[in-house]
């Protein structure tokens, strides 16, 4: 079985650095995004590439928490991090690429210390993969753009979908928003 890589990631300063723009391109193969507003509006959706970046490109615009959970699969401590305990309406954006992922009304009280979300905000906009480290069997959430690992999702939340999306802050960007 592989070794699984499990970061423990403790957030005690944050430097916020500028998100990229969503709709911008990589160099990778063609996706199709969901594009929203902070406030969770569809923008419609864009044709866009992949984001491919080296392990130094990465280390270069991400902080050591963030390039420990999004890039070597690593997952923070609990109630470590920044958006766990959030509960502003807005939009939960991927750290890496700024790709929605969660509104904050799909967003619930889990008990487990990560932000936990009954859905995502757009089914194109994250991908699903078998994950069998820890000598378990998981599924885990991944930016569709740009790779990023973000969380596991289980099949223990509540209504209608049943999910939880059990994600890392370090993997997202809260962004305030209005009409949500």
């Amino acid at each position: 079985m592989p070794v699984a890589l499990f970061a423990l990631v403790k957030f005690s300063s944050r430097s916020e650095r500028p998100l990229p723009e969503p709709g911008v391109n990589g160099l990778g193969k063609e996706i199709t995004l969901a594009l929203f507003s902070d406030s969770g509006d569809s923008q419609g959706t864009a044709q866009v590439r992949r984001i491919i970046k080296t392990e130094e490109e990465w280390r270069k615009v991400l902080n050591g928490a963030e390039f420990a959970v999004t890039r070597q699969r690593g997952t923070e401590r609990a109630y470590s991090g920044s958006t766990w305990n959030e509960h502003r309406v807005g939009v939960y954006r991927c750290t890496c690429c700024a790709t929605a992922l969660f509104r904050s009304s799909d967003k619930f009280d889990s008990g487990t210390g990560w932000p936990s979300f009954s859905a995502p905000i757009a089914d194109q906009n994250i991908t699903l993969a078998k994950d069998v480290s820890l000598y378990l069997e998981r599924v885990e959430v991944i930016c569709a753009k740009c790779d990023a690992h973000l969380g596991h999702v289980f099949n223990d939340g509540p209504g209608p979908t049943g999910k939880r999306f059990c994600m890392n802050s370090a993997a997202m960007r809260f962004k305030p928003g209005e009409n949500l």
